[in-house]
């Protein structure tokens, strides 16, 4: 991170109120930026002249009143972090209709309606940006996150059409892909596992790098895409997962692993 990076700027972050979004919010306010956290539950406003702004993303109204309300006391709008979003748990005949309904609706149709009532202010600024909070779920089949891997895969897709409809309009739009992150759902979901150690371990090993991410190497990764050092990419998704998404590596022992063995039988 560059300090002064985004002086100048300003940025809405939805689900700014923990985790990632916080990590998010906290590192555009180090950068210059004058920020306004969007969240159910704020917390506090980040930064001398943060805002922290009570937002409910499955409601357009809400949406809309928070969108103004940031672009009125900032005098414009640059940034647009469309992070607020939930988990689910189940295979596709575990969720029922409203729980596909209710995963949706907050981490696809909430990116909508932020985006859409963002749209006009962003269509104003120099310097627009819009990143969305994908996951490694939208590229890599994951057990037992069949809803919750369906939003993503949507949010993946409509960055890139995002990308498409808007950059003429100088808003470039982007997403971050991150591998499982150390967040209080994670961790309320290690918490209620038979056996936490194991399963931490489990997550730890299916990234390459042997760890969770942290909020902040995700934060660092929007922070990029929103910034003007990324003036010329659009419609990208960054992986933040320790190469979860592309690489393919050999046990510990140095012996192929048995994805490898079964690949390339004859080695």
């Amino acid at each position: 991170m560059t300090y002064g990076e985004l002086d100048g700027l300003t940025a809405v972050v939805t689900g700014g109120g923990s985790g990632i979004g916080r990590a998010i919010a906290t590192a555009f306010g180090l950068a210059g930026a004058r920020v306004a956290v969007l969240d159910l539950r704020p917390g506090p406003p980040v930064g001398r002249d943060g805002l922290a702004l009570a937002c409910n993303v499955c409601e357009d109204d809400s949406v809309r009143a928070a969108i103004e309300t940031a672009a009125d006391a900032f005098g414009r709008l640059d940034i647009v972090v469309n992070n607020a979003g939930i988990g689910a748990q189940g295979t596709v005949e575990d969720n029922t209709d409203d729980e596909w309904q209710r995963v949706l609706d907050v981490n696809v149709l909430g990116a909508v309606r932020v985006s859409r009532a963002a749209l006009p202010h962003l269509r104003r600024s120099p310097a627009a940006a819009i990143v969305n909070t994908c996951s490694i779920a939208a590229t890599t089949g994951l057990p037992n996150r069949a809803a919750y891997s369906a939003s993503k895969g949507a949010i993946l897709a409509l960055t890139r059409a995002m990308a498409a409809d808007h950059l003429s309009e100088g808003i470039r739009v982007n997403c971050v892909n991150p591998g499982t992150v150390d967040t209080p759902w994670v961790q309320r979901l290690l918490a209620a596992a038979p056996d936490p150690a194991a399963e931490l371990a489990a997550l730890q090993a299916r990234q390459p790098h042997g760890r969770l991410v942290s909020p902040e190497e995700v934060a660092a990764a929007v922070l990029y895409l929103a910034g003007p050092h990324a003036a010329s990419t659009a419609g990208v998704m960054l992986e933040v997962d320790g190469g979860m998404h592309s690489l393919r590596l050999r046990a510990p022992n140095g012996r192929p692993n048995i994805a490898e063995q079964q690949e390339n039988p004859i080695r």
